[in-house]
């Protein structure tokens, strides 16, 4: 929990008219005050569509939609999607989950109820209301892979009883229902497989690794590492990864996914940790912590099918995505150190 008061049951913010024109659609986003959906949330807005982001607060913030609250067209639904719920919308974005280890570990039955029971309920008000279903599904699906980089038939390597199964397997088996939706009810579906993502509104304390390093680095604390640091990732920064979810979302009905979503560009987590102390001048060094239980040795998507079916591709570079994050964070340590000088 973030310790922001979240708002009442049910909030009505902005104006959402009851009778909307033929053009402007409506869109729930559920996970909306999280890091990935609230930025979605700004997009759809953007767009033109009117906008119901639903959060339960648990690891979303209030912060990160503050801005949006008093917009025309923005409502906010404080709601646990695993309780059934109604809505009328065009679509439904299903964004719902703890994304970092330490959060859905922290609540492993929890995770596995809100990816299963919260795909379920988002699937049936799909189903009722003839709504496109938009599945953040998750690399992750293909746990620690023996083929690089992943392309979506890989029907990956997940160890089904480690402690990251929980999302892990919540994740899959929210795919698993989401085409079953798709075959058995006419539910028209899309998913998209999300590679690690990085940018502003990541929780300082969510316990990823760019977040991680980025907090230590500007606060010249050790960064630590877990193994040795030879492990891969690929980080796409979150405008990009946004795009591609639109993308997806406006594609033909036929393209369905799943589709890759991230930046195919591979480095080591060694290598991050020394990018990020040179562009903080930090005066952090590297220690080595035991590795964590089934972490993934690489991860790198292929997106040849995201350019073929969606025309997308990122465009944002590593240098200049680290650089937006961390002034995000200076400022958010910033506002932490101006609340501790006032309560002194």
């Amino acid at each position: 929990m973030s310790g922001i008061k979240a708002p009442a049951s049910s909030v009505r913010s902005g104006s959402i008219s009851p009778k909307r024109s033929q053009q402007q659609r409506v869109a729930a986003v559920t996970g909306g005050a999280g890091f990935l959906g609230s930025h979605l949330c700004e997009e759809l807005l953007k767009l033109d569509h009117e906008v119901i982001c639903v959060d339960d607060f648990s690891t979303g913030r209030l912060d990160n939609i503050q801005h949006l609250v008093s917009t025309p067209g923005f409502k906010l639904k404080n709601h646990d999607v695993r309780a059934p719920f109604d809505l009328k919308v065009d679509a439904f974005f299903n964004f719902a989950s703890p994304a970092s280890p330490p959060a859905y570990q922290a609540d492993p039955v929890g995770t596995t109820k809100t990816n299963v029971l919260g795909t379920l309920n988002g699937l049936e008000i799909a189903k009722k209301n003839g709504a496109i279903f938009v599945q953040a599904s998750t690399s992750e699906v293909y746990g620690d892979p023996v083929i690089s980089p992943q392309v979506e038939t890989y029907f990956g390597n997940v160890n089904t009883i480690g402690p990251r199964a929980c999302y892990d397997e919540g994740k899959r088996c929210a795919e698993s229902l989401i085409f079953d939706y798709a075959r058995c009810c006419g539910v028209t579906i899309k998913v998209g497989r999300i590679f690690n993502t990085y940018g502003p509104r990541m929780r300082p304390d969510d316990g990823r690794v760019v977040s991680n390093f980025i907090v230590q680095a500007l606060t010249n604390q050790d960064i630590t590492v877990y193994g040795s640091g030879s492990q891969t990732r690929s980080f796409c920064y979150v405008d990009d990864l946004i795009g591609g979810f639109l993308k997806l979302y406006q594609s033909s009905m036929g393209v369905t996914g799943p589709i890759n979503i991230g930046n195919p560009s591979e480095f080591t987590v060694l290598e991050l940790a020394e990018k990020i102390i040179a562009l903080t001048n930090s005066s952090s060094r590297i220690i080595h912590l035991p590795s964590a239980v089934d972490d993934p040795q690489q991860r790198r998507p292929d997106i040849r099918k995201a350019e073929r079916e969606i025309g997308w591709k990122p465009s944002t570079s590593v240098d200049h995505g680290l650089k937006r994050t961390i002034a995000y964070f200076e400022r958010e340590l910033g506002k932490v150190s101006a609340s501790v000088a006032l309560a002194v």
